[in-house]
């Protein structure tokens, strides 16, 4: 048995693109878009189809509105292809507006449900700030179930348990480039600070009893997968579950609901939130930069959109 096949037995598979033959391929329970795969997908010529759809059918929408029935239409498509949720990102630009957040999240799921889907397999994307956080705390309490994304940081992860979301997507990867650039080292294994992070999160959920699921989220290489092998779900670009599928070897569970060392309790409320968000280099780091790089890609998207019309 191949290391995907064994990795399915531990954790739920989540593939992480916008390529529909790419899901279809590997059999992933749900899949994950953001601005950055959207855009790569519709540069792709057997989805121009779908960019081109968007915007002749706009007649006098805005190109706001386009981007919206875009990322439906293709969150629609991949729901066809995979039995759980697709998760869908609010635009980046958002991520400090608490109100326009929640209003855009209410827009995509009536969009969804408009296309015939069960607000029950979408999942919104939300940047894990502290506005983007109470903005899914709002968004949950109307049944609207929210991916927290862009979190590099524990307290970003204890906000947002305690605020009822759904899921967050810790991301392994991007942790790991900061630390690898800031010490020259390149970790291996469960030396890895992006691994250590997202076993951290998982042991504090278990320990004080929250059900938000954890996903980690943007991998380098195979070794950073395996060591998660036991987390809630994994989001994997095809690439990577090409690599696990085209290897054989033994898949050991790594991470079990039994809690190990004890993790001191955090408080959290907004002026702990933020002193220990800017304490965190790192975290505050790739949360800025990780949400300049979504609005950058947002834009590339809505000139796209603008030279079709």
């Amino acid at each position: 048995m191949n290391q995907l096949e064994q990795l399915k037995q531990y954790t739920t598979v989540v593939a992480d693109t916008g390529d529909f033959q790419s899901i279809k391929a590997y059999a992933p329970q749900d899949a994950t878009t953001n601005p950055s795969l959207i855009l790569k997908a519709v540069q792709k010529p057997e989805y121009r189809p779908l960019l081109e759809k968007a915007v002749a059918e706009s007649n006098s929408a805005s190109i706001d509105e386009i981007v919206d029935r875009l990322l439906i239409a293709f969150g629609v498509e991949i729901l066809k292809f995979v039995p759980g949720r697709v998760s869908t990102e609010i635009d980046a630009a958002l991520s400090f507006d608490t109100e326009a957040t929640v209003a855009k999240g209410r827009e995509l799921i009536a969009l969804y449900e408009a296309a015939g889907v069960d607000r029950a397999r979408v999942l919104i994307k939300i940047a894990s700030t502290w506005e983007g956080i109470r903005a899914a705390e709002i968004l949950e309490r109307d049944g609207i179930h929210c991916n927290l994304t862009l979190l590099f940081s524990l307290v970003q992860a204890v906000a947002c348990a305690e605020a009822g979301v759904k899921l967050i997507s810790p991301f392994v990867g991007r942790i790991y480039d900061w630390y690898k650039k800031s010490t020259g080292t390149d970790y291996q294994g469960a030396d890895d600070p992006g691994v250590q992070s997202v076993k951290r999160i998982y042991q504090y959920y278990r320990q004080y009893g929250f059900n938000t699921e954890v996903m980690g989220a943007s991998f380098r290489n195979t070794s950073q997968i395996l060591e998660l092998a036991g987390c809630d779900l994994l989001t994997i670009s095809p690439d990577l579950l090409q690599k696990l599928a085209d290897t054989e070897g033994t898949v050991e569970r790594k991470l079990a609901a039994e809690a190990g060392s004890q993790i001191d309790k955090i408080a959290v409320d907004e002026k702990s939130f933020r002193f220990l968000l800017n304490e965190d280099a790192m975290a505050t780091e790739k949360l800025a930069e990780g949400i300049r790089a979504f609005c950058a890609d947002s834009a590339k998207l809505k000139k796209m959109i603008e030279e079709l019309r």
